[in-house]
């Protein structure tokens, strides 16, 4: 008990000065200063990204506004009152891309903050970390002084979605797009057939959803929109169908594809697999 007692009384200290980010970044330092979050802060964009960041810097203000309750002005303050956060950025691929460069610098004092990165998705990730740093101070929300020096460790950090089982309407799907960027992974597996429901809307073979989903699936212009919505915040749409097993409810409208005589209804307890005999 005596040992733990020490370690506590020098580590306590340390934890509370650190800001609590997740991931931790590669090389952190303290600075002096505190820039204040409030109705004068605004987000400018220089270099060859504003289109492709513009999406990512709106959910990044609904994001702060959210935690401090502060909304912003759609005229942004005059420059003299502004408390300013820059972001330089060359702008790379027009998609996000695996074994991109997704590093980023991120330098805080009492005056500006600023972010540099060679791509979109690295400004998006000095972003994210930029929202963690927000802590409420004697006089406000603040951001206390730091420099940031951070890179990915992995370049696929992929998180599933599996809508089969569990049915998520698309603001749901959104919101853990919301929750993905925040914590910077970059690729979300959909996964879109199973045993219990297909879920994406097809012109081809209607009767996929119309009747192997329950009435809950995506219309193809409800895919894009969510396929959009990821693409501004950097993050890749991986679809899943699954093939041969785990396929009951393709056969509720095709039974002719089934490996075993029908009906067959949509269900959570598996059931017949595809036929791989037949083209």
């Amino acid at each position: 008990m005596r040992i733990y007692a020490i370690l506590a009384l020098f580590t306590a200290p340390l934890l509370a000065a650190a800001p609590a980010l997740m991931p931790l970044p590669v090389k952190m330092q303290t600075a002096s200063g505190k820039l204040p979050i409030d109705a004068n802060f605004v987000v400018e964009t220089v270099g060859g990204a504003n289109a492709r960041l513009a999406p990512a810097v709106r959910s990044f203000l609904a994001r702060v506004s959210r935690q401090t309750g502060v909304l912003y002005a759609p005229v942004p303050p005059p420059a003299a009152d502004a408390h300013r956060l820059a972001i330089d950025c060359a702008g790379g691929p027009e998609y996000p891309t695996l074994g991109e460069d997704e590093s980023y610098t991120l330098d805080v004092s009492a005056t500006e903050a600023r972010i540099h990165a060679a791509t979109t998705e690295g400004a998006i990730h000095g972003l994210a970390t930029f929202a963690q740093l927000i802590q409420p101070g004697p006089d406000g929300f603040q951001v206390s002084g730091v420099h940031i020096e951070d890179r990915p460790r992995f370049p696929w950090r992929g998180l599933m979605l599996d809508v089969c089982r569990h049915w998520m309407p698309v603001e749901v799907v959104k919101r853990n797009l919301e929750a993905m960027a925040s914590v910077k992974l970059n690729v979300m597996h959909w996964h879109l057939s199973e045993d219990d429901g297909f879920r994406v809307e097809s012109k081809r073979y209607p009767r996929l959803h119309q009747m192997g989903s329950n009435g809950d699936y995506y219309t193809q212009e409800q895919i894009r929109d969510v396929v959009a919505y990821a693409h501004g915040l950097g993050i890749r749409v991986i679809p899943e169908f699954d093939m041969p097993g785990h396929s009951t409810a393709w056969f509720a409208g095709y039974p002719e594809l089934a490996s075993s005589p029908g009906p067959f209804v949509p269900t959570d307890r598996g059931g017949s697999v595809m036929d791989p005999s037949k083209d």
